[in-house]
């Protein structure tokens, strides 16, 4: 039996494919550093495979990417002013690499074989984790956590947090059959259990806000896409009204007590601190890419030691906006809030013009996780890490020449079917 070379790289017929790849990908970024360099290098396997049976359906034209490679491109330029040059290099590189992939990703996998490629990776996950992980005692707020496999409870909580998510979009977004949702809903209710037992405020507050967005828009994607602005705009103006009464009557509070934190937020404020106090000392250009977190460097050891961080790797400033001005400066900083407020705002204004839009919908969805989670967290500055190849996915996807005639098409096709649980292999894209 011969397979033609173009079904892996149309989306109509890779779905066997594209989901195995998603999930080892998945799998790659949660536990890279317990299986090693093999388990990376399947990584770019099964991604890269692709440009060799196809480089231009693989990776299309690169003019198309170039406003999402600028932040990566910057990183690498940093090389020339980093204080650890050589880890400068490698980093960039490795992240240059990582985004390639993703955008590969974007191509050729559909909204379907993204929803349950991430399914599969993160049931995977965390089984894995409930069978060989265990608790952590936090050093700064005295208290135990499960962390599973991973060494921080704000992982396991991100990856619980997907879990919880693409469940959704299974269930409600997505035409999938029976068998598919009851493995979807399965998946999801052990994500929610994994979501609370790790404990990760920014987690659970993350996913809970994304999924109240994602119903609001549903509402508003009632409507025809002259009135969907109008309700946007209503939407967003009362939501500011609500957090701004809310603030003002201690709710803030009262949700990190939820959580047992204290106004300091364990540490966090702390750090943010030293994290502009650092950026500081280099305005413009930063330290250089990933030159800050360097061993031997007196200002992180200092912090590793303050924060019991024994393994002396594997932390940052808990704030994706201070971390890229620490490392990057002001140009860097720059650089990387226009990367994320062009993939916001582009998939927002596909969503609210367009009918049949399914993908901006979700991808919209996912970066608004991101963005929440960005606050507390830096899940989008690093390769080989799951936040970072969603990101570039969902840009990647923005910066595709598709005109709403095409996108409406392909949403009313997608409309028109209607899979049984057998035929779910089959047609997952």
């Amino acid at each position: 039996m011969r397979i033609a070379k173009a079904h892996f790289l149309d989306p109509s017929s890779n779905g066997p494919y594209c989901v195995a790849a998603l999930a080892l990908s998945i799998v790659v970024f949660a536990y890279s550093t317990i299986f090693g360099q093999i388990a990376v290098l399947a990584f770019y396997g099964v991604w890269l495979l692709l440009v060799a049976v196809d480089y231009r359906r693989a990776l299309g034209n690169p003019w198309n990417y170039a406003w999402i490679l600028a932040f990566c491109i910057f990183c690498g330029f940093s090389v020339f002013w980093s204080l650890a040059p050589s880890v400068s290099a490698r980093g960039a590189v490795q992240y240059a690499s990582h985004i390639f992939c993703a955008i590969i990703a974007a191509r050729v996998c559909s909204d379907r074989t993204l929803t349950i490629g991430v399914l599969v990776g993160v049931l995977v996950v965390l089984l894995y984790s409930f069978a060989f992980g265990g608790y952590h005692y936090d050093a700064i707020d005295g208290t135990y956590s499960f962390v599973g496999a991973f060494a921080s409870k704000n992982q396991l909580g991100f990856y619980a947090s997907l879990g919880v998510f693409f469940a959704g979009i299974c269930i409600f977004a997505l035409p999938f059959g029976i068998m598919t949702k009851a493995f979807a809903a399965a998946t999801g209710l052990l994500s929610a259990y994994a979501l609370v037992a790790s404990q990760s405020a920014t987690s659970i507050i993350g996913v809970a806000l994304t999924m109240v967005v994602l119903v609001l828009l549903r509402l508003i994607l009632t409507f025809r896409p002259a009135m969907r602005r109008a309700g946007f705009i209503a939407a967003l103006m009362l939501g500011a009204g609500v957090a701004v009464v809310a603030v003002n009557a201690g709710a803030i509070d009262g949700v990190l007590g939820l959580f047992g934190k204290d106004a300091t937020l364990t540490g966090r404020t702390y750090l943010w601190s030293e994290g502009m106090a650092a950026f500081r000392e280099a305005p413009l250009l930063g330290t250089g890419y990933q030159a800050y977190w360097v061993q031997g460097f007196a200002e992180a050891e200092r912090l590793w030691a303050e924060f019991y961080i024994g393994s002396r790797s594997g932390f940052h400033f808990h704030n994706t906006y201070i971390e890229a001005l620490v490392e990057l400066g002001a140009i860097g900083f720059v650089l990387l809030v226009a990367t994320l407020l062009t993939i916001v705002v582009g998939h927002l204004l596909r969503v609210l013009n367009r009918d049949h839009d399914r993908s901006s919908y979700i991808l919209l969805g996912l970066m608004v996780l991101m963005v929440i989670r960005s606050f507390a967290e830096v899940d989008s500055l690093y390769p080989y890490s799951v936040g970072s190849f969603l990101v570039y996915f969902a840009g990647s996807r923005l910066a595709r020449k598709e005109s709403p005639q095409s996108a409406k098409a392909a949403g009313s096709r997608l409309d028109a079917r209607s899979p049984g649980p057998g035929m779910e292999a089959a047609r997952l894209s």
